[in-house]
Formats: C-alpha cells, structure tokens, sequence
C-alpha cells in the first residue's frame, strides 16, 4: 500500500471498504503492529507502534486497543461471561474488576451472561459477546474486521447500529473494514482502498 493517510479522533468512526485482496485485513495489521510497513509512522494514542518493541507493543495493544472479528474469535466452550473476562485477565486486571466490567458489558449489550456456551450463542448474541471483550478494556481504539459479514440482514443491521454507537458513547475511535456499502454508509468518515491507495468514498444515506 502507499498513500495510506488516515486520522481517527476519539468519539470518530471510519469505514473502509475494498475489494477482496486490497489490503483491507493489513491495514488492520498494521495498525495493531502486527504487520510492519516499509516506511512511514503508525501512531496510536501517542505512541508509533512501527518503532515499538515487542513487549512494549503488546502492553500498549492490550491497553489502548480491542478488536472485533468476523467470526467473534470466541472460545465455544467458555460461557460468555468467561470470554470477556479473560480479555481483562490477560491485561493484567484483578479477577473481581474483570468479572465486574465483563458481567456489566454483557448486560448493557443484551448477552446471555452464564447457563450456555458461547458456542450455543445466536450470531448476533455471539458479536455482541465480541463488542464487550473488545471493550472490556476500556480501549482508545476499536478496530472491526467485517464484524457483519457472517451474518444476515437483520442481525448485521442491528449490531452495526450497535458498533457506530460505541465512539459517541464510548469516547474511542472506530475503524471498521468491511466489503458491506450499507455498513460503511453508518460511518462519519468512509474510505476506499483503491490501487494501493486510500482514498475517499462517496457514499449515499443508509435507508
């Protein structure tokens, strides 16, 4: 990719859209410091991610940034309560404050908290589990990867109203990729990946 220029505020959301193999997913990467771009700076909450050491990169990744997949990333056999704590667990917090901002998180998002495997989950309960372990960090800023490309009309309207709802009632920034026009339309800012470069898209009101 060359070109790339790109600026997400706190409170902000940003689509881009592409298509398959314009470097949607590493771009993603990039910005999680897990790809390594050949030149330029990639700075997230006042730090270039690009330069950072390997410990030092995952301190801050785990403390500034959560991430949603398409496919929700879950462990099947944990209940979901279980899955968001875990994301606290391992980012250092105490087991009572993991437990806590997890059983809050899934209640205000309308997901069965014990009694089922999230594997058992519906598609949209299982993104929503997904939503709260990438908030369960308080992170500056989330990043979604076609996280409504799973699943069916309904439901994918229904968790993007929630996913563009989170910057404003959040404070974070949103970055979202997605092949979906309708889903990039939600966004303040929408983008294109268009021949290594990023440029931007018109788009038309969402119905």
């Amino acid at each position: 990719m060359q070109n790339v220029d790109m600026r997400v505020e706190a409170g902000q959301s940003v689509a881009v859209v592409g298509a398959s193999g314009s470097g949607k997913s590493t771009l993603l990467g990039c910005i999680l410091g897990l790809v390594k771009p050949s030149a330029g700076s990639i700075e997230v909450v006042g730090a270039d991610v690009v330069r950072m050491r390997q410990r030092s990169l995952e301190r801050h990744r785990s403390a500034h940034m959560g991430v949603i997949f398409q496919f929700g990333e879950l462990l099947p056999e944990l209940s979901p309560l279980e899955n968001v704590a875990l994301a606290g667990l391992l980012a250092g917090s105490g087991p009572r404050r993991a437990y806590e901002r997890a059983e809050r998180l899934l209640r205000e998002l309308g997901v069965p908290l014990n009694g089922v495997a999230t594997g058992h989950l519906s598609g949209g309960e299982r993104q929503r589990a997904a939503v709260a372990r990438a908030l369960v960090n308080e992170p500056k800023l989330l990043l979604a990867d076609e996280p409504t490309g799973a699943l069916d009309p309904a439901t994918r309207d229904s968790v993007s109203e929630l996913l563009f709802g989170l910057p404003t009632r959040w404070g974070c920034g949103l970055v979202v990729v997605t092949h979906d026009a309708a889903v990039a339309d939600r966004a303040e800012c929408s983008l294109e990946l268009r021949g290594a470069a990023l440029v931007a898209r018109s788009t038309e009101a969402h119905p």
